[in-house]
């Protein structure tokens, strides 16, 4: 007498295994962004010549050639750097509501908001720093960085209108002479904290002198706007 086959059941496929033949997805957009996070951080920290694609790209989770092929040449993903960290900087400064305000108080809240961007952002500082000394020959390839600018002065101009007709801010102010002596009284105490804290045995990077500074710079803005006394 002939047994029957015993009746074989399917060998189930390892969690594992099953994972593993599952395709990848991909994400362009995080991929990108990391990339552009990473970059920041790289020519923050050694400009232009010094940084490296490759130490980019790994300490973003990927591969040269992802880079390249979203940024199409170090020099482009340069200039998508600077693109970036003056975009936050110009984004933010348009969300305060400042039309509703009286022109001297909207005037020292862009102050305020200069200071305190500048203060909380210290790569933009270095990128700054590093893009002056190559005399702005990558930020001048950009065509959207001009442009972000314009809605900044605007506001200011619209505001310094508006003091002078009402007699509360000196008539005659320039908007841009006033937005770049305010990113200076901003700018200069902490791009500098380090030379000038060894040339005057005082450390300018104590929280203490940033605001005494702050404090000070603020009261000039204010005397500076204020019309003159009869």
């Amino acid at each position: 007498m002939t047994r029957a086959s015993p009746t074989r059941r399917p060998v189930p496929v390892p969690e594992a295994k099953a994972e593993a033949e599952a395709p990848v997805r991909r994400d362009p957009a995080r991929t990108r962004a990391k990339l552009l996070e990473s970059a920041v951080a790289e020519f923050a920290d050694h400009g232009f010549s010094g940084a490296r694609t490759d130490r980019i790209a790994r300490n973003a989770g990927t591969n040269i050639r992802m880079l390249y092929h979203y940024f199409g040449s170090k020099d482009d993903l340069y200039v998508a750097v600077l693109e970036a960290v003056l975009a936050d900087l110009r984004h933010d400064e348009l969300q305060h509501d400042i039309d509703t305000l009286e022109p001297m108080e909207g005037l020292l809240c862009i102050f305020d908001f200069v200071e305190s961007h500048f203060a909380a952002h210290p790569r933009l500082r270095k990128l700054l720093a590093f893009e002056n000394l190559n005399e702005a020959r990558h930020l001048a390839c950009s065509a959207r960085i001009p442009e972000m600018a314009s809605p900044v002065l605007s506001r200011i101009r619209k505001l310094l209108e508006r003091g002078a007709a009402t007699g509360e801010v000196r008539a005659g102010v320039d908007a841009l002479h006033l937005y770049v002596a305010m990113v200076s009284l901003s700018y200069y105490g902490r791009a500098h904290a380090f030379t000038l804290s060894k040339i005057f045995h005082k450390d300018l990077q104590k929280p203490a002198w940033q605001k005494a500074h702050l404090n000070l710079a603020r009261q000039m803005v204010a005397a500076y706007l204020a019309p003159p006394q009869d």
